[in-house]
C-alpha cells in the first residue's frame, strides 16, 4: 500500500532524508520512531504528495504518489498537528467543510464524533477543547471519510495516559476494519502496543526496521532470565540448560514470583545504534 526505495530529500543544503526504502502491506500499522527533528514529518509530507522529493521512488497505493487522482486522495486520511481544524468553528462545522470537499452526507458527521467521543461536544468550538478533545477532533476528521490509508503524526502527543489508551483502541478498531496506518511517534510502547512493523529513524537514516518482537530480540546481547522470589530477591541467570533446572526446581518449591526475560526494549534499541533517546528534541 506504501512504498519508497532510495529516497532522499534535502533542503537547501541540509540533507533530510537518505537512502529511505520502506514497504507498507495493506492492512498493516507501520510505525516511523525517531527524535524531533529526524524527518518523519517530513516523510509523511512527501507521502502523502504535500512535498517534493529529490531522488528516489514512491507510491501510494499501488500508483507513483505524483499520479495520484483527486479520487485516490480521496482514500487517504491525515492527522498532522492542528491540520484541519479551524478554531472558530464547533467540532460539528468543522467537520461540515470536510464532509462536503470529500462528498461524505451529513449524517455521517454525528456518527463520527459519537464515534471519537464527541458527541456531547459537536456545538463547541475548536479552541474551547482541551488537547485530548481536540486530538479526537483531529482523528474524527480522518475517520469520517472511511480512508484505506491513515497518515497519523505524533496522534497522542502530550497527552494523558487515558487518552492515550482510548486512541489507541480506536486505532486498533481502524486496522480491524482493513484500514492500513502509517504512525510516527517518538514513545517506544506505543510503538510496540500498536505496530506491526517499526522503522528507527536518526538524522534522515533508517537505523534499523522490522517487527517491535523481533527487534527487540535481535538486540538481546545479555540473554538472561530474571527471577523475582516470593522473598522479595531478586536472581539472574543465563538462558542455558542448567538455569533451566535451577528454574524448575523454584517454581516446584513455591519461591517464584515473577520471571522476565532480559531483552531490551526499543528506547533501549534505539539509543544502542544512535547513542540518542527517542525523546530527545534537535
Amino acid at each position: 500500500m506504501i512504498s519508497c526505495n532510495d529516497l532522499y530529500k534535502n533542503f537547501s543544503d541540509k540533507m533530510v532524508l537518505s537512502g529511505i526504502n520502506i514497504n507498507v502491506g495493506a492492512g498493516e500499522i507501520f510505525g516511523l520512531l525517531g527524535p524531533s527533528g529526524a524527518g518523519k514529518t517530513t516523510l509523511i509530507r512527501i507521502l502523502t504528495g504535500q512535498l517534493a522529493f529529490d531522488k528516489g521512488t514512491v507510491n501510494v497505493m499501488d500508483k507513483n504518489v505524483l499520479d495520484l487522482s483527486g479520487d485516490d486522495r480521496k482514500k487517504i486520511g491525515i492527522m498532522m498537528d492542528s491540520f484541519g481544524v479551524y478554531e472558530r468553528f464547533s467540532c460539528k462545522d468543522n467537520l461540515k467543510i470536510f464532509a462536503d470537499i470529500y462528498g461524505v452526507p451529513h449524517d455521517r458527521i454525528v456518527r463520527t464524533l459519537e464515534e471519537v467521543g464527541l458527541g456531547e461536544a459537536a456545538s463547541r468550538r475548536a479552541m474551547d477543547l482541551s488537547k485530548g478533545m481536540r486530538a479526537r477532533l483531529q482523528l474524527a476528521r480522518v475517520f469520517m471519510h472511511s480512508p484505506k490509508i491513515m497518515f497519523l503524526d505524533e496522534p497522542t502527543s502530550g497527552l494523558d495516559p487515558r487518552t492515550m489508551k482510548q486512541i489507541h483502541s480506536m486505532i486498533l478498531d481502524k486496522k480491524n476494519e482493513g484500514c492500513t496506518i502509517f504512525l510516527t511517534t517518538h514513545n517506544m510502547e506505543e510503538a510496540a502496543q500498536l505496530c506491526d512493523n517499526v522503522a528507527l529513524l536518526n538524522e534522515g537514516v533508517i537505523a534499523e526496521s522490522g517487527a517491535p518482537g523481533e527487534l527487540v530480540r535481535r538486540y538481546n546481547h545479555q540473554k538472561k532470565i530474571r527471577i523475582h522470589l516470593i522473598t522479595g530477591d531478586d536472581m539472574e541467570l543465563p538462558q542455558d540448560a542448567e538455569s533451566a533446572g535451577m528454574i524448575c526446581a523454584l517454581m516446584k518449591e513455591g519461591k517464584v514470583e515473577a520471571i522476565h526475560s532480559s531483552e531490551p526494549d526499543l528506547e533501549t534499541v534505539f539509543l544502542e545504534l544512535t547513542g540518542r533517546k527517542l525523546e530527545e528534541v534537535c
